[in-house]
């Protein structure tokens, strides 16, 4: 196999003109591990974090973003067992060890495109553990789709937010990766669905592709008020939604909490508008509100997102695809949030037996 590949990588961080288009070195393959071919790899605003740099967490230079990415099997290590050469499959971001397992203790988290080099490239490097089979009924281009947005918006809604037929659910931020999971997963289980996002275009989307049953355009509604008229009234007066998804924090934090019911859930796993927003503690105590985190995902909620696809119980929307040579173009577009619904790279390496 050629040693070098095409990929787009991040010597420095800070602005998107940090990115280069380039060849650089492949890594050898290590014990344990199979080097992927990527077909498809959708982009998350986990990328742009990574590339700006989060506080407290160190990435690796260079590095090469992208942490969803599905595609077909390259290489293998001699080590590994039960997978084949070109079988399609989809990567979990972070490889989990136990500390007597781990093959590298000085990276804590093995998280593609985070601290290991990600799907921004013809090759992707995982461990096996990593591996979830794609279905035949199942894209590659929608499998790339469920690690980090759906994963997150899985175990957010489902594990943490318990919602159950009948219930009230506003999903802020309806229109990005995680939210477009969120009102699908709460229509199937029965929900009284609202989506709350920046425009009427979005607003209709939401409705023709989900089947929201209403939604707020934060461009031009206040959304307590939105709340009162479609629930009744405000937390204290009977009103007010059982669940709140808010992965946005910043100034929608403390109107979140305002939106939901006495006794209700907000359930939080992200800050994309700030992560220290202020707090009115009184509507938690007076309301006897539930604030719930949600923190990424399980191997096994990947798998079940997988499922519910392969069964067309839920279907992610990819709003564009760009091919690998334009994936700064891509990652530009995603910051500027140009398209609804996911935005997905692709590639077409070839596989070298």
């Amino acid at each position: 196999m050629n040693t070098h590949m095409k990929a787009v990588v991040i010597d420095e961080q800070g602005e998107a003109d940090v990115m280069r288009y380039r060849s650089i070195e492949m890594p050898a393959l290590e014990p344990g591990q199979v080097r992927i071919a990527m077909r498809a790899c959708s982009l998350n605003y986990h990328d742009i974090f990574t590339r700006r740099g989060m506080p407290g967490v160190r990435t690796p230079l260079p590095m090469i973003l992208g942490c969803d990415c599905a595609g077909v099997i390259a290489e293998m290590a001699p080590d590994v067992k039960g997978w084949a050469l070109g079988e399609r499959v989809l990567a979990d971001p972070i490889a989990r060890f136990t500390r007597q397992e781990d093959p590298n203790p000085t990276i804590p988290i093995k998280f593609i495109g985070d601290t290991r080099w990600g799907g921004y490239a013809e090759y992707c490097v995982v461990w096996d553990r990593q591996l979830i089979r794609i279905p035949e009924s199942v894209s590659i281009e929608l499998a790339a789709c469920l690690p980090v947005a759906y994963g997150s918006a899985y175990r957010m809604v489902m594990r943490h937010g318990q919602i159950t037929a009948g219930d009230k659910v506003l999903v802020l931020g309806a229109s990005g990766g995680v939210g477009n999971c969120a009102v699908q997963l709460a229509k199937s289980v029965g929900c009284f669905v609202v989506g709350a996002c920046g425009s009427a275009a979005r607003c209709q989307q939401l409705k023709e592709l989900f089947g929201v049953d209403q939604t707020i355009n934060t461009a031009e509604q206040d959304i307590v008020k939105a709340t009162r008229g479609l629930t009744g009234g405000s937390l204290l007066q009977g009103g007010g939604f059982d669940v709140v998804v808010n992965s946005q924090g910043g100034e929608f934090w403390a109107i979140g909490i305002r939106c939901v019911r006495a006794g209700g859930t907000m359930v939080t796993n992200g800050a994309l508008a700030g992560f220290d927003p202020p707090t009115d503690i009184r509507y938690i105590f007076q309301g006897e509100l539930t604030i719930q985190g949600s923190n990424g995902w399980r191997h096994q909620d990947i798998e079940n997102l997988v499922d519910l696809v392969a069964d067309d119980k839920l279907r992610p929307f990819i709003g564009a695809t760009y091919p690998l040579h334009q994936a700064i173009e891509a990652h530009k577009a995603l910051e500027a949030r140009a398209h609804f619904g996911k935005i997905v790279i692709t590639g077409d390496a070839p596989i070298q037996r």
